[in-house]
């Protein structure tokens, strides 16, 4: 029985320094223990809650800081920022982000969240999106927790800068998008 929770322990940090954001209840699922069992492994293992684990990535982590817009205009935690590289956010989808009939999150907070990112991650006082393409591949739940991922490409014919941008709830692929953002420097 011991053997079994070193085993699981060891597992459990494990997965929590590969995906720092992933909740108890995920966790839960994963081991298929109760959320109580995960919070007392994670006490005696000295990992902190989800919460403090994205405050910590937040501020040990940022370099640079957004110059398009006020950082409060980002919708989601924006955890990591590299100016015309990468960026990633986080939101958790509350009662507010969804339908009240079938608690699935409505499609512009999602739109939002990633659209934000793509503005934050350009390296300009001014940067708009002039045109973007999505696809939306699931539902998100009200509960879920939504990781933005974005990355800068290169430019159109245009030369406007190519943002991609890709959702996550957990490992699964949720939303993605091509911004196509114009920006006062071209």
């Amino acid at each position: 029985m011991k053997k079994r929770k070193q085993i699981r322990q060891q597992e459990l940090q494990e997965t929590i320094e590969a995906t720092p954001f992933v909740t108890d209840d995920e966790l839960a699922k994963k081991f298929s223990v109760s959320i109580q069992t995960i919070r007392l492994d994670r006490m005696e293992l000295q990992i902190p809650e989800v919460r403090e684990r994205i405050k910590s990535v937040a501020t040990n982590e940022w370099t640079e800081t957004v110059k398009a817009l006020a950082i409060d205009d980002v919708i989601g935690e924006v955890i990591d920022l590299e100016l015309d590289s990468k960026a990633i956010s986080v939101m958790d989808i509350r009662e507010e982000h969804v339908f009240s009939r079938n608690d699935i999150a409505r499609g512009h907070h999602l739109f939002a969240q990633a659209n934000s990112l793509a503005v934050a991650v350009i390296n300009d006082e001014l940067a708009l999106t002039a045109r973007s393409t999505l696809k939306f591949t699931r539902q998100v739940k009200r509960g879920e927790r939504v990781v933005a991922k974005a990355r800068v490409g290169g430019t159109d014919d245009k030369n406007r800068t190519i943002v991609e941008v890709d959702s996550y709830v957990g490992q699964e692929k949720v939303f993605q998008g091509t911004f196509y953002m114009y920006r006062s420097e071209e």
